[in-house]
């Protein structure tokens, strides 16, 4: 019996260390690098009353749906768009390095209508449904409208109406093409040619996809992030990290003996939770965050200790050494459930209350404190209860006493 609990303990440790060996690639794709650490750009957009659109609540809203819709033609991860003040809006692209085609994008107004020789307004953007960039026959790139069913009856109806006359197209008040019309057009699909490039063509796709912004938006401001800063605050964090790390461990191994052991055994678990729950949410880690995960290290180290202490008050008061970890885990529960509670309101306040980086930190912090209440309640006692039901370590002194 006494080598079967051993054999646990050892087994526990063993699909540890393998889940760690085969996690470690998947988690490390899976989790994003925010803009301080991969780099990117930084826009700030500020939106600009004119005769014809003032900027107004609903303006700000529009813009703000439009951005999310354009930026997500970019396929990156976890960008952040948000409002700062009245009329002003952050975008941040991580892994984006062009801001000036970020601009372009992003700043365009992207309205677009269909006229007649005469310059009759035929249709608008407000008839489209869809538009993407693709290749002719020709290997030109060009962009494929396809229109609404309002819109289908009324392109069907200009083309029967205006045979062997061009269409314009104008995009933002400059003429893009002027096809001849050769034949009736039903089915409500048309193509944009005469695009120089492709990136062009992707630029106006996008901004046609996602409709015309509702009032001017200029450039206030616009940075480039370097990786470089990214890679050195990397480097630095992972060295306090490192030492930090290290220290912790030989000092809980020190002072509480076999128990520090079975307690740096349940942080590496931890570890390898923490970074799996990111990892399965796809999360985006910043530097603010980081500091979460390294604070909320420090409250599993301290959950930790704060059982030892209770187990070895019991051992002093002359317990049995199952019944005084029993009873240190009991007397210590409170305080640690209050303590990490406590913690988790303050979050869910910064979360709800921040922006960014500060919801970042809040998210980080949150979910490594129910990591670390799982890992130093359940898995610490666990390993404990294998480790004194083998009853190999028998002696108190191995308990720090």
């Amino acid at each position: 019996m006494k080598w079967w609990n051993l054999t646990k303990f050892f087994l526990v440790i063993v699909v540890a260390l393998t889940a760690a060996y085969f996690l470690a690639e998947p988690i490390q794709d899976s989790i994003n690098l925010g803009l301080d650490l991969q780099g990117g750009t930084h826009l700030v957009l500020e939106l600009v009353d004119t005769p014809e659109a003032p900027v107004d609540e609903g303006a700000v809203l529009g813009v703000l749906n439009i951005l999310r819709q354009r930026v997500d033609g970019f396929g990156l991860t976890e960008p952040i768009i948000q409002r700062q003040g009245e009329r002003r809006i952050i975008v941040e692209l991580p892994g984006h390095d062009d801001p000036d085609e970020a601009i372009r994008v992003l700043s365009m107004t992207a309205h677009l209508e269909f006229w007649d020789e005469a310059g009759n307004v035929i249709l608008t953007g407000r008839d489209l449904k869809d538009a993407n960039f693709v290749y002719d026959h020709e290997n030109r790139p060009v962009v494929a409208l396809e229109f609404n069913a309002e819109g289908a009856k009324k392109f069907a109806a200009a083309t029967e109406e205006n045979l062997g006359r061009p269409i314009i197209i104008v995009l933002d008040e400059n003429i893009l093409s002027a096809p001849v019309v050769q034949e009736v057009i039903a089915d409500g699909r048309a193509q944009i040619t005469g695009i120089p490039s492709a990136e062009e063509a992707q630029r106006i796709a996008v901004g046609l996809r996602s409709g015309a912004l509702p009032v001017k938006v200029q450039l206030e401001e616009s940075r480039t992030i370097g990786p470089t800063l990214g890679e050195d605050s990397i480097k630095r964090s992972m060295t306090a990290f490192t030492y930090g790390i290290a220290a912790v461990l030989l000092f809980m191994i020190v002072v509480y003996r076999i128990s520090g052991l079975v307690a740096d055994i349940s942080l590496g678990i931890y570890v390898l939770l923490f970074a799996s729950v990111l990892a399965l949410f796809k999360a985006t880690l910043t530097l603010p965050g980081i500091a979460g995960l390294i604070l909320s290290l420090g409250m599993a180290v301290d959950a930790n200790v704060i059982i030892y202490e209770r187990v070895k008050e019991e051992l002093r008061n002359g317990k049995t050494i199952r019944a005084a970890v029993d009873a240190g885990f009991h007397r210590a529960f409170p305080a640690i459930f209050d303590g990490n509670v406590t913690t988790l309101i303050a979050t869910a306040v910064l979360y709800y209350l921040g922006t960014g980086p500060i919801q970042g930190f809040a998210i980080t912090l949150s979910i490594g404190i129910i990591c670390s209440m799982f890992t130093a309640i359940v898995v610490t006692r666990w390993l404990l209860r294998f480790l004194i039901e083998s009853r190999i370590f028998k002696d108190r002194a191995y308990f720090g006493i």
